[in-house]
């Protein structure tokens, strides 16, 4: 099997929207364009289909799905909204937010996606993807449209490259605009709002729209949402952290206008000018390159990690890439 890849446009054609909605109705997969990644989507309430995304990503099957959704309405019948988490997708949806909230009583979504638990990771994408769930008229559940644990793809050939062999259809709507993966959080009623994924969306904003500060899941806590494993969104390279230097046998991802010296394999500069939000849209996407170019090292430069901004969730992608997961973690490694 060859993936088929179809230009998605805004507003899509009708005649694509009905053709991806067939693929969807036979329990197949598409990759889909988001803001965030691309997603792998399949019917949220098929669990034979459901069981297709775990096997074609080698996904554990502890680990939950995102839900996507087209409507507030949608949400609600999926999911049960206390009064911050509605405020937060008022203010925030469409947009790179997913809300882990408890199970409606009679949600539909099949258990393996929610990895048995009581509760649901909801999110609502902007863009074209929006009109497609809205003519399916079910939840879509998609995960990035990767190999478990490796690069998020950002643009259609990024999905082509790993999963290209494996699916049927891959919708092309051109590069990721935010290009990183939606922060999560776990909001249940008389307990404080857990950040379980920085992302996307800083953690900032997010505590500003509240009114309350976010709690941080522990480094040891139970997988209750994606992107929680130790090792994940890694390169085939090895990544060596906070480099102030490169070596002759390493590429560099550089940030800032100061590089280091020395001669190098490669330089991809996540942004010259020290931009977070340039540098979060650059990150799958150069380490993808680099990849493609068969570097086996790469030397990264230190990011600002401040808390609750964007830095916090790009420093959380390189600390999993660099994880190697074939090893025992290190004690500090969480």
């Amino acid at each position: 099997m060859t993936a088929e890849i179809k230009t998605l446009a805004e507003p899509p054609d009708a005649g694509l929207i009905e053709a991806v909605c067939t693929v969807l109705r036979a329990g197949n997969l598409v990759a889909i364009p988001t803001e965030t990644v691309y997603g792998l989507a399949a019917d949220a309430t098929n669990g034979e289909a459901l069981a297709r995304i775990f096997q074609v990503k080698g996904r554990p099957r502890f680990n939950p799905l995102i839900c996507h959704v087209e409507s507030q309405t949608m949400a609600e019948r999926l999911g049960r909204f206390e009064p911050r988490a509605r405020q937060l997708a008022e203010r925030f949806w469409p947009g790179p937010l997913t809300l882990v909230v408890p199970k409606a009583a009679e949600c539909p979504v099949h258990p393996l996606a929610t990895a048995g638990l009581e509760t649901i990771a909801l999110r609502m994408p902007g863009g074209p993807v929006r009109r497609i769930i809205s003519a399916f008229g079910k939840p879509l559940a998609a995960p990035s449209a990767n190999l478990s644990g490796r690069l998020s793809p950002t643009r259609a050939d990024h999905v082509a490259a790993q999963l290209g062999h494996a699916i049927e259809l891959i919708l092309d709507a051109g590069p990721c605009e935010v290009g990183l993966e939606s922060t999560i959080i776990a909001l249940e009623p008389g307990r404080p709002a857990i950040l379980l994924r920085p992302g996307g969306l800083s953690a900032d904003e997010i505590e500003t729209a509240l009114g309350e500060p976010l709690e941080r899941s522990a480094p040891d806590a139970a997988i209750v949402a994606p992107g929680m494993m130790a090792s994940h969104y890694a390169p085939k390279a090895k990544l060596r952290l906070q480099a102030e230097d490169v070596q002759s046998d390493e590429a560099l991802l550089a940030f800032g206008s100061a590089l280091p010296e020395g001669k190098t394999m490669a330089v991809r500069n996540l942004s010259a000018s020290g931009d977070l939000s340039e540098a979060a849209v650059n990150l799958f996407s150069f380490l993808a390159e680099l990849d493609a170019e068969g570097v086996d090292k790469i030397a990264v430069m230190p990011i600002p990690d401040t808390a609750g901004t964007l830095g916090e969730a790009i420093n959380d992608r390189l600390r999993r890439a660099a994880l190697d997961p074939d090893l025992p973690e290190a004690p500090d490694a969480r």
